[in-house]
């Protein structure tokens, strides 16, 4: 088993920039992907990014392509992702996700989560 525990959330303005962090308890297979959803309230849990374990390959969701980075420290088995420019439409819960999904794009297809930090964007 794989537990996640996401942390660096909080109240921001527009325009403002966080990092949250997922640090991992057990094993990261190499051919696993981790990375970030978030999810508002009535809607779906939504693919912010995502991360190739093995290869770094990311992929970003359109909607935060050029604003957010995701990244790793393989000795702490921690996922980072680097929030700038923030908007009003990033307001979510963001939620780490580990597992080996057919398609890294859908939530359901990953096998571990966190509890989610909340993320609020204001003004």
């Amino acid at each position: 088993q794989v537990t996640l525990v996401e942390s660096g959330g909080g109240l921001v303005q527009a325009g403002g920039s966080l990092r949250l962090s997922c640090a991992a308890s057990g094993r990261i297979l190499g051919n696993y992907f981790m990375g970030w959803f978030r999810q508002a309230p009535g809607k779906e849990r939504e693919f912010v990014t995502s991360m190739k374990w093995s290869t770094g390959h990311t992929y970003y969701a359109d909607s935060v392509k050029g604003r957010f980075t995701i990244s790793r420290d393989n000795a702490k088995k921690t996922v980072y992702l680097q929030m700038n420019s923030l908007k009003l439409e990033d307001t979510a819960v963001y939620y780490c996700g580990v597992g080996q999904p057919a398609f890294m794009t859908v939530a359901r297809a990953y096998d571990y989560w966190g509890q989610g930090t909340q993320v609020t964007v204001s003004s």
